[in-house]
């Protein structure tokens, strides 16, 4: 009796604590419900934030609704048309957040002066395909926004197996989104960088941004606007502080773009320590012997003057200079390699200035100094007065003029440095474009290749041109319409956000006029696509003595820069004169040749950095009137 006694006694024990338990975690369901529905209250209150302006909804069906009829965004059609996953969907809401937060259309790519002109211009877009690899991009994977519930929330509505395959990418999603950690977390640099950086999020926040995987999980939202590049960007950053053991983990997006920043300014600098690029640039007579002209045959300008030389490479310009009888020349090269390069070059020529010496040596007779650095940043190694600089003299141009993004540093410099009046060499500068036939093409070269018909490679190289900007020297024979002038820069008065720019100009065949139909057959030619160049001026402004041109045109003699070459998908037919097709003929066809072409060019600073992105907008007219447009084509010049 005792033993079973006691056996009865342990288990009531054991009931009860089990009971006691039971009620413990029922206590503690209680309250992750409640909190869970505080939550759900505080979601409901933020609502859906829509894509492209300020209005929020409550579900993500009633958004998307509202971007159909009102922004002609169909999210459902684009993701069933295109088969698109929802990583594929994840990247296409980030990738149109980040071009309406720049003023650009999602689909064609064109930028305006405001989010409301953005919304008057948003239009429907019917060939998706074209458009796919816009946003098939890993960086779209990082939300744009770092409290964007809507990523994780489109496809809610979705059901039975496809919500189950939903589910599991966006857990699958969150651990490669995780890997961002390894790439991303701090070093000394970047929390300085960051320090720098960052304004105060919230006056009720924390002076701290989580890192994108933590802001993920946390969804605790701020946002802050940091300048790159001169150019407004905004990020959405999440500021999270929940466990002690995740602080030296914490990055914020202003660090990773500083990161992406920092690296592409590294690679790009480090591509100028090659001496193989500074040859060809030198050997460019068209290049060099433009700027031996301006600094040395206008002695009114150079004597005396005190001269900054940007991006000096191995210092040719400063040379030049130093040469023309400038007092002082300041030149600037972010590359360590090529500013000890310079330095030396300026030793061995005795042009150096070793401001380091007290006056009296011997090494101090020259008058360049050279600074490793980036113009921006110039004040930390230079004593220098602001607006202190007689002259500014730069080769900045890339390809396509604008590609290197060099520009916005030469315009800085002038801003800081340059007295009200001082010259600028150049200071002008002039987009050409004209359109380009057959021979502009790899087309024929492929068509014979020792008796061979190898077309089939041209014929892909062509298609391959209709998404990739090719740089390339056109020979001006292969030119089939007249040249216009796409856009003017004054160098002297111009802002860092006129650097992007659209612009439209109307292209004319070369042929001469027909008046009979069996004339004009004869001078039927195709336009494969156009061809954008450039000039710099050197004008009288300040160059009083010797004014000079740099030109890269096709009709002059070639450079270093060659000519920039964007395809159409498709050739348009030409022709000049009076044409009436017999019955309804499409425009820029054989039956129906375009007498005049409409083109509709934008060319912006890309994302990445130092790249351009540009845009192309054709129309055909008919010599009745009638139109033709083509579907518009994105380019990165990269």
């Amino acid at each position: 009796m005792g033993s079973n006694y006691t056996e009865s006694e342990e288990t009531r024990k054991r009931i009860e604590e089990d009971s006691e338990e039971e009620e413990e975690i029922e206590v503690d369901w209680g309250d992750w419900k409640e909190d869970d529905k505080e939550d759900e209250d505080d979601g409901l209150e933020s609502g859906f934030l829509c894509l492209f302006c300020d209005a929020k909804y409550s579900s993500c069906d009633e958004l998307f609704e509202h971007c159909r009829l009102s922004h002609y965004f169909d999210f459902d059609s684009i993701r069933t048309g295109l088969s698109l996953d929802f990583y594929a969907s994840f990247k296409l809401i980030n990738y149109v957040r980040s071009q309406v937060a720049e003023n650009r259309c999602w689909s064609c790519g064109l930028t305006c002066q405001s989010n409301q002109d953005l919304q008057n211009h948003l239009h429907e877009t019917t060939n998706f395909k074209d458009i796919k690899l816009l946003w098939d991009d890993e960086k779209y994977l990082k939300p744009f926004m770092q409290e964007d519930e809507l990523l994780y929330s489109f496809g809610d509505g979705e059901e039975g197996e496809q919500d189950f395959d939903t589910s599991f990418d966006r857990e699958e999603l969150m651990r490669d989104l995780g890997n961002f950690q390894g790439i991303c977390i701090d070093d000394e640099t970047t929390k300085e960088k960051s320090a720098s950086n960052t304004c105060t999020a919230d006056e009720k926040g924390k002076e701290e941004v989580g890192s994108t995987f933590n802001g993920l999980l946390n969804m605790a939202s701020s946002s802050q606007k940091m300048i790159v590049d001169s150019m407004d960007s905004r990020e959405h950053i999440g500021a999270f502080d929940k466990k002690p053991k995740d602080k030296d983990l914490r990055v914020s997006l202003v660090n990773l773009s500083a990161k992406d920043i920092k690296r592409v300014n590294e690679d790009y600098f480090g591509s100028y320590s090659s001496f193989g690029i500074h040859r060809e640039m030198i050997s460019d007579k068209v290049r060099t012997d433009t700027y031996r002209q301006a600094i040395l045959e206008n002695p009114s300008l150079m004597k005396g003057a005190v001269v900054m030389d940007v991006g000096c490479g191995t210092g040719i310009l400063s040379l030049f200079s130093a040469q023309g009888g400038a007092s002082r020349v300041i030149a600037v090269e972010a590359s360590e390699k090529m500013a000890a390069v310079a330095t030396q070059i300026a030793k061995d020529n005795g042009l150096w200035c070793n401001t380091s010496l007290s006056g009296g040596s011997d090494l101090s007779t020259g008058v360049i100094e050279v600074a490793q650095c980036m113009v921006e940043e110039l004040a930390k190694s230079v004593q220098i007065q602001p607006h202190s600089i007689d002259i500014l003299v730069s080769e900045w141009m890339g390809y396509c003029l604008l590609y290197e993004s060099m520009l916005s540093s030469v315009l800085f410099a002038r801003d800081q440095w340059l007295k009200p009046g001082g010259a600028i060499l150049p200071d002008t500068a002039t987009m050409f474009v004209a359109g380009f036939g057959r021979g502009g093409t790899s087309l024929p070269f492929w068509e014979n290749v020792y008796g061979f018909n190898m077309s089939c490679v041209g014929r892909e190289l062509v298609q391959d041109a209709a998404r990739i900007p090719v740089v390339d020297v056109v020979d001006d024979h292969d030119l089939v319409t007249n040249a216009a002038v796409l856009q003017t820069f004054d160098l002297a008065t111009m802002k860092s956000d006129e650097v992007d720019f659209t612009a439209t100009v109307e292209l004319e065949p070369k042929l001469g006029s027909s008046t009979s139909k069996s004339e004009l057959k004869s001078t039927t030619t195709w336009c494969y696509g156009i061809v954008l160049w450039f000039e710099t001026g050197f004008t009288s402004r300040f160059c009083k003595e010797k004014p000079v041109v740099l030109s890269t045109s096709p009709y002059t003699p070639k450079t270093h820069w060659s000519q920039t070459i964007i395809t159409f998908r498709e050739p348009i037919a030409l022709a000049s004169g009076n044409f009436s097709a017999n019955g309804p003929a499409t425009v820029g066809t054989v039956a129906c040749p375009a007498t005049r072409l409409h083109l509709r060019i934008s060319i912006a600073r890309a994302v990445e950095h130092r790249s351009i992105d540009i845009s192309l907008e054709t129309a055909g007219v008919g010599s009745d009137g009638h139109k033709h447009s083509w579907p518009v084509q994105i380019f990165n010049l990269s």
